[in-house]
């Protein structure tokens, strides 16, 4: 091989790595993926928080964070995001609430339907923690409320009316302590003339959940689970 054709393969193969090196610098310049706060919550990798200025992405979408009012709020596919309480590194797992549950409270400026069972809203790489217990929210016409009431009260089974819903025309009634089932197994606790909407919480030490605290359920909150963000395939 020419001493030139030499020279040309040794200044690739020295000034390759200084290229990519300066072109993942670039990348991440101005992003906020490495160690940030929204509150008092530390954001760190794998989760990320955008710069509106650069309008770059600096890491997987899954793990997007945005800071609104000083709440970071995992981003969903569906509707609202999960607002997020506080994450566990180490153990990969995080506390957040379903934010378009909290949107059906009296007071609340809005109130989106339709509203989404909260693992639907949900996806790889995130998994409601198995040990969760179900809030259920029954949204009814009042003479199916009126009949699930009746119904409930014969067969000594809770269910509170609840001060939630949009508008006059349905109630919302809850019924707590039901084992979370990842596979929506829930046809046993249907009634009548109601939409049935599951949303995982975590209960009392005991493993107990009163539907009667069904604002405080939601408040503290759910346990997610996450893998690791899926590295590129190699070239």
């Amino acid at each position: 091989m020419p001493r030139s054709c030499r020279f040309l393969v040794f200044l690739g193969v020295w000034w390759l790595p200084l290229m990519l090196a300066g072109a993942e610098e670039q990348q991440d310049k101005g992003c906020s993926r490495s160690a940030s706060n929204c509150g008092n919550l530390n954001i760190s990798d794998p989760f990320w928080l955008p710069d509106w200025n650069v309008g770059r992405s600096c890491g997987p979408s899954d793990f997007e964070v945005t800071c609104f009012g000083n709440a970071p709020v995992l981003q969903s596919s569906l509707g609202i995001g999960f607002k997020i309480i506080d994450i566990s590194y180490g153990e990969r797992s995080l506390r957040v609430v379903d934010g378009g549950k909290l949107d059906l409270f009296p007071g609340s400026e809005r109130c989106r339907l339709p509203v989404w069972n909260t693992s639907v809203k949900l996806g790889h790489p995130f998994t409601i923690d198995p040990g969760s217990l179900s809030l259920i929210l029954y949204n009814c016409t009042d003479g199916a409320a009126a009949a699930a009431w009746a119904s409930a009260t014969s067969r000594d089974r809770e269910l509170v009316q609840t001060t939630m819903g949009c508008g006059d025309e349905m109630k919302v009634l809850a019924s707590a302590g039901v084992p979370y089932d990842a596979t929506g197994s829930y046809a046993g606790y249907a009634l009548e003339g109601c939409d049935a909407i599951i949303v995982p919480v975590m209960g009392s030490s005991a493993g107990k959940a009163n539907a009667s605290y069904y604002k405080q359920l939601i408040d503290d909150g759910f346990r997610l689970t996450w893998e690791g963000p899926t590295l590129p395939a190699p070239a």
